[in-house]
């Protein structure tokens, strides 16, 4: 493999301006909203279910991975007709020199983060619905890739200055 794989989040990232006024602070660990929403999640459905699972080709709906993402947010219109921001996240696209349009997938978030470093935003999810929602855009899901080694896709400063722009 030639350069390193990079993410198009990058490409709209702007650089932080000197002096901006934000008071730098002491790195606590946060706990993320996706653990509230899959601890209030349902319970797995039971074996005698009998609605549609995978279609064929798509992988295990439980096969669990660590996905390179990000939070993002819109803004929208909330249930009192007042401005609220609208959260969801997004998972990072790649450029691949021989699959085109990729998602990365890693069965352990070590390998995540041995490929994409440890600042890299991830998101567990389940493979199954993963590959099933980016085959809609005709993107392909690759399973543990091997990254060339080079610049992190995410450094710590990309993060801080990612944090401040979003809690505006």
């Amino acid at each position: 493999m030639g350069a390193p794989i990079r993410s198009r989040l990058q490409d709209f990232l702007e650089p932080d301006p000197a002096g901006d006024g934000f008071p730098q602070q002491a790195a606590e660990p946060h706990r993320s909203a996706l653990l509230d929403l899959a601890e209030a999640a349902p319970p797995p459905r039971a074996a005698t279910d009998d609605r549609p699972g995978p279609r064929p080709g798509i992988p295990d709906y439980h096969t669990p991975v660590f996905v390179p993402a990000h939070p993002r947010s819109v803004v929208g219109t909330g249930r009192e007709g007042r401005p609220s921001r609208v959260p969801f996240v997004v998972f990072e696209l790649f450029d691949h020199p021989g699959h085109g349009t990729v998602a990365f997938a890693f069965t352990t978030l070590e390998k995540l983060v041995d490929a994409l470093g440890e600042a890299q935003p991830w998101a567990a999810t389940s493979l199954g619905p993963l590959a099933e929602a980016v085959r809609q855009q005709e993107v392909t899901v690759l399973l543990d890739p091997r990254v060339a080694p080079g610049e992190p896709n995410w450094r710590p400063e990309d993060l801080a200055a990612y944090a401040r722009e979003v809690s505006r």
